[in-house]
């Protein structure tokens, strides 16, 4: 994984950070996911009912489960930050689910920082725009504008910021 430094992250605003690996998205990860969020519908963890009655031709994942592997898509694509000492998910301020991830799919996920901003003596806020991409589909399974913090030691904020 790339290492940068706080000075280095204005310069990236704009930038593609990178594409995460692929992640196979099956029937225990989506019946796990039901199990911890109590969301049972059947288009997700029946498979035969939701290949005869779905327009999906078998299960597919929950949108927020696609959602919540932007972290460990985030964690071994973008850049580390040396002087980081914790990172915070602040939120999102737009998410969009543009197609369903069916049972079995692969997915990744895209990440460009599209703003950044200096707050308080030790917090530096990062916003991206992200995408998960379906493999062999034209459109991606989400979108989303996401808004981190970046916590480090304000001895360390660069100088000018």
């Amino acid at each position: 994984m790339r290492e940068i430094s706080l000075a280095d992250v204005p310069g990236l605003v704009g930038q593609e950070l990178g594409v995460s690996d692929w992640i196979t998205v099956d029937q225990t990860m989506i019946n796990q996911f039901a199990d911890a969020t109590l969301d049972h519908q059947f288009i997700h963890v029946d498979p035969e009912r939701a290949a005869a009655e779905s327009p999906f031709g078998g299960t597919i994942a929950h949108g927020f489960l696609t959602l919540s592997l932007l972290s460990a898509m985030n964690f071994g694509t973008v850049p580390k930050i040396r002087e980081q000492t914790m990172g915070i998910n602040y939120g999102f301020d737009r998410v969009r689910f543009m197609s369903p991830v069916k049972c079995g799919a692969r997915v990744r996920g895209h990440f460009t920082l599209s703003d950044c901003r200096f707050r308080g003596g030790g917090l530096l806020m990062t916003t991206y725009e992200v995408s998960i991409e379906i493999e062999n589909e034209k459109k991606p399974a989400l979108t989303a504008t996401w808004i981190t913090i970046v916590q480090f030691d304000p001895k360390d904020r660069p100088e000018g910021v």
